[in-house]
């Protein structure tokens, strides 16, 4: 009987520190990932995967976004630093090339670019840089060329490309340190990803692994 008792207790504390440490339950409070996830959808995320390591195209990713909000945001990685991004005809151009993106609910009905150490984006009229009031865009001495995502930057889509609150609205996600400007900037607010989703836990009949 003891032998079983300090197996369940050393189990116990392994998934104590899993749960405390590397692996967190997210639930998903809109349809900005649709389809690959829906709204009230449960996922485990790995909180390890970016503590020695950066994110990569594709993730699937939780981070503290920059603008006021109580909770974490959920997208997915378009551009890593040193990428050129354009968004043109409903296809998304990293690098000169058109991503195949099979998981995206409809082409995007905007145009965009990041140049000029701005991104600039077309709603139908004209192209506008985003405001660095209200947008995380960095000083042009965190610029290491006009054209590219800044280091320790990151462009983040939600897969419901025309119904989400993202990159193309308030500029890049940061891999860690303070914001560089937005409404967030100015306060006590750090910026991190907190890790990448890895798995569909909820409903059941949806269960997967996340590529």
């Amino acid at each position: 009987m003891r032998e079983y008792l300090d197996a369940f207790i050393v189990a116990g504390l392994v998934a104590l520190f899993l749960i405390t440490f590397v692996v967190r339950t997210f639930y998903i409070p809109s349809e900005s990932m649709v389809p690959t996830l829906q709204q009230r959808d449960v996922l485990l995320v790995n909180e390890f995967a970016y503590r020695f390591g950066k994110p990569h195209h594709g993730d699937i990713v939780v981070f503290k976004p920059p603008i006021a909000s109580p909770d974490n945001f959920i997208k997915r990685v378009i551009a890593v630093p040193g990428d050129t991004l354009r968004v043109y005809g409903g296809k998304v151009y990293v690098n000169g090339k058109a991503l195949n993106e099979p998981y995206i609910a409809q082409p995007p009905q905007y145009d965009l670019e990041i140049k000029n150490y701005d991104i600039y984006v077309d709603d139908g009229y004209g192209y506008e840089p985003l405001s660095r009031t209200n947008a995380n865009i960095p000083p042009r001495s965190l610029w290491q060329a006009p054209d590219r995502v800044p280091s320790g930057f990151y462009f983040v889509m939600g897969d419901n490309r025309n119904d989400s609150d993202d990159s193309h609205v308030w500029g890049f996600a940061q891999m860690h340190g303070r914001f560089a400007s937005g409404p967030l900037a100015k306060k006590e607010t750090t910026a991190q990803f907190t890790g990448r989703a890895f798995l569909l836990l909820w409903p059941f009949n949806r269960l997967r692994i996340l590529d």
